[in-house]
């Protein structure tokens, strides 16, 4: 199964009244996926889109609902994140991947997961850089070459830090489907 095309995806939600972005509302659906079982598209599509009714985007964004769901589940580490291409440049690419990160920190703690503070150490380790990613930044000191390898090492850090969430958290969403289920919102 592939990637959905990030282009293709954010011209839908710009066309259809979307409330966020592709990085954020891709983010926010891997958070929710990552810390809870009972999520469907319809909840997800609800955090989109003003009436919860993608329009034209509905296809396409179940596409990226079942493909996200079924790369998580996979645990081949086949999951990517939904980010601008290289041709965009990399100030905004690390702006996105702030959002990114903002949207899958809100997904996840949309189900009832432990404190950070009692799951193992590197989990809250990487749940608290993702926050720190919120704020990412380019640094205009150093070359492009050189921020286009930082880029390109924090997509890596967070694609596999997701896969390990996602795998760590498994008891947890096990425990919170068979509670009483939570929506997004």
């Amino acid at each position: 199964m592939s990637a959905p095309d990030y282009r293709d995806i954010e011209s839908h939600l710009s066309s259809s009244r979307a409330l966020t972005d592709l990085p954020e509302a891709h983010g926010t659906l891997a958070g929710a996926l990552c810390s809870g079982e009972q999520l469907n598209v319809q909840d997800w599509l609800r955090e989109i889109f003003p009436e919860g009714r993608a329009g034209d985007a509905e296809a396409a964004l179940h596409a990226v609902f079942e493909w996200t769901r079924h790369v998580l589940r996979a645990g081949q580490l086949a999951f990517q994140l939904l980010l601008p291409g290289d041709e965009t440049p990399v100030a905004e690419r690390a702006v996105a991947l702030g959002q990114w990160c903002q949207g899958f920190l809100y997904g996840l703690g949309s189900n009832p997961i432990p404190e950070i503070e009692d799951l193992p150490a590197d989990i809250g380790e990487i749940v608290r850089d993702l926050t720190a990613m919120t704020r990412i930044d380019v640094d205009e000191k150093e070359s492009l070459e050189d921020n286009e390898q930082a880029y390109a090492e924090l997509i890596e850090f967070v694609r596999v830090g997701v896969q390990l969430l996602h795998d760590e958290l498994a008891p947890f969403r096990t425990t919170a489907a068979d509670d009483n289920p939570v929506s997004l919102h």
